[in-house]
């Protein structure tokens, strides 16, 4: 296991150790500290004022950043972040991992350049044989490889003209929760679709099985649903130009899909010749404990969609898929920044360090312990409600445990996304940077880097359980405890 950098930082101070490359600056005087704090301030305000009220993490994460180095963040006003964030789960090396900047100024003094369409490059051949090194074998063998625009619901939209293509058929089906970007078409197949050309099946769960009884029995009559909707003459269902899923959903509020429950859908897809694409946008580069999210249940789908960690932490998206599903003709999907060589060469040596320092059974154990050490939270605060998660992909889903449940019902209580958010701001004043999500944004998400050491999963673990003791704490105080606590405390400078 490679060395990373292990500096962390005690609540609301400065890191301990290293400081994220600066050990030579002399601390700051106090007037340097308020003016520090006055330009965040500043900057914050412009970008409320200046910026679309589409904007999402700005408002839950006032900071400004400024420097950034493996797990740790430093904002304008000096003040430094544990980062389990990562970009969404774009930085699988952290901030500025020293092989991803390597990479990057080869490029850039080798004078080679840097927009080039699709034409081949030695940058993109050294990336699509890396890449290819790390699929699984039975796709490898007989793979294509799409370069899209630079964005994961781009390479969504790109899977499903490639099956629609492929089959001659429209229709797709998608699954209850699912998350696959912001475009038309990924957004139809995503669980907040309006009028839609997608058929919803149900994605298994244990803590709110959408069947009432979890585990193995859940799945099964999840699987069994699927197989009706598609042999059924009256479901209403048309023969689906291809399946799109989540291994584990992330935005719906990080839920493993079981391995059985997999392979049944590989089985169905197979049978009735519907293309299975696999969504490893967040979920791959060893995000899960293993490269790619299907290998642990030993599936090979047909298509796999790929972005976030591919490019290093720069833009890029690709699509793989079977040799005889590349029924295209040129054109037939482009994009003028398909081809970003910085991004290749930062994916390249992100993909191999993740691969030769075995970066993926790394997130498999750590993220085990992280896991079972948070699952002890759920008998220690009532509105804790469910751990769960797989690898470096976590999720704590907050409820609320002072609502009614319905006559004979004995859980869970519904989200508490009021509480989650409140966790979120707790974390953040003691400089510890969280993910929201789930179906009410009422989980809490970690998506720390894969490079996070032992010493540092510890302090953000400290960091969470203590916002969550104190939100829990405000919370047993009644009902207004909470709104209380944000009104009085509302964290850092306004950011909109």
């Amino acid at each position: 296991m490679a060395v990373t950098e292990s500096a962390v930082a005690p609540v609301g101070g400065e890191p301990e150790g290293a400081r994220t490359g600066h050990d030579d600056e002399r601390a700051p005087a106090r007037g340097e500290c308020e003016g520090a704090r006055s330009a965040q301030e500043g900057i914050l305000r412009r970008q409320a004022a200046r910026e679309s009220a589409a904007r999402t993490y700005a408002r839950a994460l006032p900071i400004v950043p400024v420097r950034a180095r493996g797990l740790t963040i430093e904002g304008a006003d000096g003040r430094r972040y544990l980062d389990c964030l990562s970009g969404a789960g774009t930085l699988a090396l952290g901030h500025n991992h020293p092989v991803v900047l390597e990479a990057i100024r080869k490029v850039l003094d080798s004078g080679a350049p840097l927009h080039v369409l699709d034409l081949a490059t030695p940058v993109k051949d050294a990336f699509t044989t890396e890449l290819f090194r790390t699929l699984p074998p039975g796709l490898a063998d007989r793979a294509r490889v799409q370069f899209c625009g630079p964005a994961g619901t781009d390479a969504v939209e790109a899977a499903f003209k490639l099956v629609r293509a492929a089959t001659g058929r429209t229709g797709m089906l998608a699954f209850t929760g699912a998350y696959h970007g912001m475009t038309a078409g990924a957004l139809e197949a995503s669980g907040g679709a309006g009028d839609v050309r997608v058929a919803r099946l149900p994605y298994p769960q244990d803590y709110r099985c959408p069947f009432g009884v979890g585990g193995a029995q859940g799945a099964e009559l999840a699987a069994r649903w699927t197989e009706s909707v598609l042999d059924d003459a009256k479901s209403g269902v048309p023969s689906p130009a291809g399946m799109i899923l989540e291994p584990v959903q992330g935005e719906g509020g990080v839920i493993p899909a079981p391995d059985g429950w997999l392979r049944r859908m590989r089985a169905i897809t197979a049978a009735r010749s519907i293309p299975l694409i696999a969504d490893e946008v967040q979920t791959g580069v060893g995000r899960t404990g293993r490269f790619w999210a299907v290998e642990h249940s030993g599936v090979v789908p047909d298509v796999m969609v790929l972005s976030k960690a591919i490019g290093g932490s720069l833009p890029l998206a690709v699509v793989v898929y079977r040799d005889d599903l590349d029924v295209w003709q040129p054109g037939a999907h482009a994009g003028t920044f398909r081809g970003n060589q910085l991004a290749m060469a930062a994916g390249t040596a992100t993909l191999a360090y993740v691969r030769e320092n075995g970066l993926a059974e790394r997130a498999a154990t750590l993220g085990a312990r992280m896991i079972a050490h948070l699952r002890r939270l759920t008998g220690q605060f009532a509105c804790v409600g469910d751990v769960r998660g797989r690898g470096l992909m976590i999720g704590i889903e907050m409820v609320n445990p002072e609502a009614d449940l319905p006559a004979g019902a004995t859980g869970p209580y519904p989200p508490a996304p009021s509480i989650a958010t409140a966790v979120q701001r707790e974390c953040l004043r003691r400089g510890l940077i969280v993910e929201l999500g789930g179906r009410h944004a009422g989980v809490v998400r970690l998506l720390p880097p894969l490079t996070l050491t032992d010493e540092q999963a510890a302090a953000v673990l400290d960091r969470l359980t203590d916002a969550i003791a104190s939100v829990a704490a405000a919370t047993a105080r009644g009902p207004g405890a909470v709104r209380h606590e944000a009104a009085v405390n509302p964290g850092r400078a306004p950011g909109g």
